[in-house]
């Protein structure tokens, strides 16, 4: 396919800090538009998960980006399509990915320049027919910068907090809100401060706060911005 074909491929763009609900909020919003879904972060926490895996020291931008480069990954729908399977050199890591240990580890890994280069190839090779829902912390801003939508969804710390916290333990992880707390905001200062892509809404972003709304009103929000612009 042509570049110039490529670019009229529609793309929604949706970033975001962690914790903001958008990976529940893309995969609806894939679903009832038929789209392909790219969940963006979880390439960057895969990343952080072989460098904890394999040991690799923070200051070996080498092997860092090697891991982004080569990671066998397969990505599988859920029997009953709730929840995508991610499998890491054909294990199982969905849980590994949402542990703090990681979250941290991916905030890390993806203010090296090297890792973002070595993904941004990758991530656009997503955009295919019909469309695409991009989520992560800079599609609008870095990745996708011509892309037709683009959401920004936030949330309080302390919101996102009680959602990890849930979530970690629905999945049988023990986990403290204040432990999760002092880590999102630890990570939003980076992310927001990194000099490489830092996470800021995109111009002309719809902002749209979740703390007070339920996962149906947001997604309303959002094919409403969709539909009326």
């Amino acid at each position: 396919m042509s570049e110039n074909n490529v670019k009229n491929i529609p793309v929604i763009t949706v970033d975001g800090p962690s914790g903001s609900g958008k990976g529940t909020i893309c995969q609806i919003l894939a679903t009832k538009l038929g789209y392909h879904l790219l969940d963006s972060g979880a390439l960057y926490r895969l990343t952080a998960l072989a460098v904890i895996k394999n040991d690799i020291p923070l200051d070996d931008t080498p092997a860092i980006e090697d891991a982004a480069l080569n990671l066998d990954v397969i990505f599988k729908p859920s029997s009953d399509g709730s929840e995508q399977k991610i499998l890491l050199n054909g294990e199982d890591v969905g849980v590994q990915l949402r542990l703090d240990e990681t979250s941290a580890m991916a905030s890390k890994v993806a203010a090296i320049p090297e890792v973002r280069e070595a993904l941004l190839t990758r991530q656009r090779k997503f955009r295919q027919n019909p469309g695409l829902v991009a989520d992560g912390r800079d599609m609008g801003t870095v990745v996708f910068t011509d892309a037709q939508h683009k959401v920004f969804l936030t949330a309080s710390p302390e919101i996102r907090a009680q959602r990890r916290h849930k979530q970690l333990i629905e999945k049988g992880v023990d986990a403290r809100i204040s432990h999760l707390l002092k880590s999102i905001i630890e990570r939003d200062e980076r992310d927001r401060t990194r000099t490489v892509a830092p996470l800021v809404p995109a111009e002309g972003a719809f902002v749209v706060d979740s703390s007070n709304l339920t996962i149906d009103e947001v997604v309303q929000q959002i094919l409403d911005f969709i539909e009326n612009s």
